[in-house]
């Protein structure tokens, strides 16, 4: 919503302050020099980023009108998910939840926090440690290390989105000068023509370079910041996890290490530990 409002305000600023001067706006429309600006962009992105990269950027932009999932309500549910799990292990034993983690899609406790368990990549990361909990020897310091590898190569894939678009944006004013320099070409071949017809063209021309800069720097450069956003909340929510598991394996409590995972959270979307409180007791007797 915030993308498509600012997108709304930012036309109307630029749009409205150049027709109140008198400006046509019609001049301004130069497809051409749209799609010369645009497929340059694209095609140089190809070359560098053909592959995997782009499936990942054509998979994530539509991500970026809806709102992040990793809001206050996801991480209530994700601690009050943990918060059972680590009581029916303190309870029960290790072994409990060897069910749970094998098949979470069909375990009756993952299956009551829906937001959490339709994020895949959390999910399998919880289970996979929850697993070498109940059948490795790895002590917490060893499983803290590789917590911190699969975290730092989560965030690297989850980032090659934000990286690709911020390069694009990055070559955009640079092909509008590109356009910009066509245009002069075709104008210097045409000076032929009367003044009136010769200044169309040169403005025509020059669109290019306007093009270029807002288009990387009012449409695809917030865009790249979007989804970096989004990056660092899904690596927020994997660290939220971590701390809460390594302080289960150093021998708290449940409900002192989940909050110790309340702590990793940043305080605009962190549920305040009342709140977290009667979440848990709430959802325990569904």
């Amino acid at each position: 919503m915030f993308v498509i409002i600012g997108y709304i305000f930012m036309m109307a600023c630029i749009f409205g302050a150049y027709a109140v001067h008198g400006g046509e706006l019609a001049v301004l429309w130069q497809p051409t020099e749209i799609v010369i600006i645009f497929g340059g962009g694209i095609g140089a992105l190809i070359v560098g980023y053909g592959g995997k990269p782009m499936k990942a950027t054509l998979k994530a932009a539509p991500s970026i009108f809806k709102g992040s999932p990793y809001n206050k309500n996801f991480f209530m549910d994700l601690f009050a998910l943990q918060f059972e799990i680590l009581t029916k292990i303190r309870k029960e034993g290790l072994m409990s939840i060897e069910a749970d983690v094998d098949d979470p899609h069909s375990s009756a406790v993952f299956s009551k926090y829906p937001k959490v368990a339709h994020d895949h990549h959390l999910i399998e990361f919880m289970t996979d440690y929850l697993r070498l909990m109940v059948g490795g020897n790895l002590n917490a310091f060893e499983i803290e290390n590789l917590m911190d590898v699969e975290i730092d190569t989560h965030h690297h894939e989850a980032a090659v989105p934000s990286t690709v678009i911020a390069k694009l944006a990055d070559g955009l004013p640079a092909f509008g000068i590109v356009a910009a320099v066509m245009g002069v070409v075709h104008t210097m071949g045409s000076l032929h023509l009367p003044p009136s017809e010769l200044g169309k063209l040169i403005g025509a021309a020059l669109v290019g370079t306007f093009m270029g800069i807002l288009l990387a720097y009012g449409f695809v450069g917030p865009i790249a910041s979007v989804l970096e956003a989004r990056a660092a909340a899904a690596t927020q929510a994997f660290n939220a996890v971590k701390t809460t598991l390594l302080a289960s394996l150093n021998g708290y409590a449940p409900q002192v290490a989940v909050e110790f995972g309340r702590k990793a959270v940043e305080s605009t979307e962190r549920p305040s530990f009342k709140e977290l409180e009667d979440y848990v007791k709430n959802a325990k007797g569904k």
